[in-house]
């Protein structure tokens, strides 16, 4: 079985109808992503640390809408962070200030699954090779 870690931005894409400045449609990328993932029976993990981000990113209403998707489908699986690997994201966060702690912690969860990271922030898909882990854009996969 497949499994998937999916980045905040992704979300954003599908529910803001997001397009690029050359016309793409990351929509509709993200929505045929989710789509396979469904169809594939794939696992797509996400954590506490993402709903922060949506919870600040969205508005109150719009978040609580959204929310339900990560309870109501069998295809979303919380994962979380232990002491120590909160320990471990600070640290390379710290020497590494050209990434956010968020996402060095979407990072590490990806890891921890043994998940394919999904994301469009190119300097995330770069920096997980660094610690091997796979990051692709949606329509990459």
């Amino acid at each position: 079985m497949k499994s998937y870690y999916t980045d905040t931005c992704i979300y954003l894409n599908l529910w803001a109808k997001e397009v690029d400045e050359k016309g793409n449609k990351l929509w509709e990328f993200a929505k045929d992503f989710f789509e396979k993932v469904e169809s594939e029976d794939s696992i797509i993990y996400y954590s506490g640390f993402l709903l922060k981000e949506l919870m600040f990113l969205l508005s109150t209403e719009g978040y609580l809408q959204k929310r339900d998707l990560f309870d109501s489908s069998p295809n979303f699986k919380k994962v979380a962070l232990s002491k120590e690997e909160y320990v471990v994201a600070k640290k390379i966060s710290r020497e590494n200030i050209e990434i956010s702690f968020y996402d060095v912690i979407h990072m590490l969860l990806a890891k921890k699954t043994n998940s394919v990271l999904v994301t469009r922030d190119r300097l995330l898909i770069q920096f997980a090779k660094n610690y091997l882990v796979m990051a692709k854009k949606p329509e990459e996969l």
